[in-house]
């Protein structure tokens, strides 16, 4: 009788956290970073190495091909995070693969986008291509106070005088509702000349980014931070691992850590972008160590995802099942699939 008493009690308690569990209220905000590939106009700028995309350029770009760039940019944009439990589009997006302001001042005005009223923060890199990274932004959710473009200088491994100009990685601090954050995009050194030669390069960018990184934490030990970009290596590497410090698993990120969410997809096969049949993860969002705790009453981590939908998939041929990139002169999205993470907070 005793044990059946027990048991009811336990289905009565049980059942009361359950519903106060259900009538709590969330806020919910995506945060997502995309490799544009090649987000050029048609304009020849002598001091940008931008001749390929020119009318008369090997891609023939021409102003038909920009517009639906854009408007092919302009939907994943919208669309990036959006589930059953979030409507909205990003507050936030990183980008990568940008030739100038322009092109941004022209993607913001997309008929899909002008509505979401999205500010834009970019500088020039002395990347030699003539790429940028960039950071866009809802106004009325973020409120920049402070941003900066922090230089990667590093030297040719073979000429220890010959500088390798690449992209700068920019910081950008502001309120996301009320809430300080840090957010830095990146694009990383390439693999050319192969994977295990341009290593340092990569791992000198790992080294900066951490740098940056703990000025913040050496400012505000709570400070909410989160690199983001292409990073042009996976989640296992050494650039990653090791120089950055970013950590597979929450319980093994201590304070001033970080936590890479992206590797456990990454052991899962889950990639972003696909070379000769191999998927990798080069796309990342790493946070700092205040976004996992447990208390909820401000911003933090949920969970993360690659924006993979069947739109921005190859669906014929060769590179079936590859990001839909430009090809046999048609226009596509990017080589890269976006990535995203919510965060969300309790709301009264």
């Amino acid at each position: 009788m005793r044990i059946k008493k027990f048991i009811a009690l336990f289905i009565v308690l049980f059942s009361i956290t359950v519903a106060k569990a259900q009538d709590k209220k969330f806020k919910v905000q995506t945060i997502a970073f995309y490799n544009f590939e090649n987000l050029f106009d048609t304009i020849n700028n002598a001091n940008v190495n931008d001749e390929e995309y020119t009318p008369t350029g090997t891609q023939r770009w021409t102003a038909e091909k920009y517009k639906k760039k854009l408007e092919n940019l302009s939907r994943v944009l919208n669309e990036i995070g959006t589930s059953d439990q979030q409507k909205e589009s990003p507050v936030i997006i990183g980008g990568s693969e940008i030739e100038n302001r322009g092109v941004l001042e022209d993607l913001v005005k997309q008929p899909l986008l002008i509505n979401k009223d999205y500010g834009i923060v970019h500088f020039d890199s002395p990347d030699k291509r003539g790429i940028d990274v960039a950071l866009l932004y809802q106004k009325k959710h973020f409120k920049p106070t402070s941003s900066i473009n922090v230089p990667l200088i590093i030297y040719d491994q073979s000429d220890k005088t010959q500088r390798i100009y690449t992209r700068d990685q920019l910081l950008v601090t502001g309120l996301l509702d009320g809430e300080e954050m840090h957010f830095i995009v990146n694009h990383w050194p390439s693999r050319s000349g192969g994977e295990q030669k341009s290593s340092p390069n990569r791992e000198a960018a790992g080294r900066l980014n951490r740098k940056i990184i703990d000025s913040l934490y050496s400012i505000n030990p709570n400070a909410k931070i989160i690199t983001m970009g292409d990073l042009n290596d996976g989640p296992y590497n050494k650039s990653v691992k090791i120089e950055l410090g970013a950590k597979a698993k929450k319980e093994e990120t201590k304070e001033r850590g970080m936590y890479n969410p992206m590797e456990e997809m990454s052991n899962k096969g889950i990639g972003t972008l696909a070379y000769r049949d191999a998927w990798d993860l080069f796309d990342q969002m790493i946070l700092s160590e205040p976004f996992i705790r447990k208390d909820y009453t401000s911003y933090r981590f949920w969970k993360a995802g690659v924006y993979n939908k069947p739109f921005l998939t190859q669906t014929t041929g060769q590179y079936k099942g590859y990001p839909l990139r430009n090809s046999n002169g048609q226009v596509g999205f990017s080589d890269h699939f976006p990535v995203y993470l919510y965060l969300i907070k309790e709301v009264k």
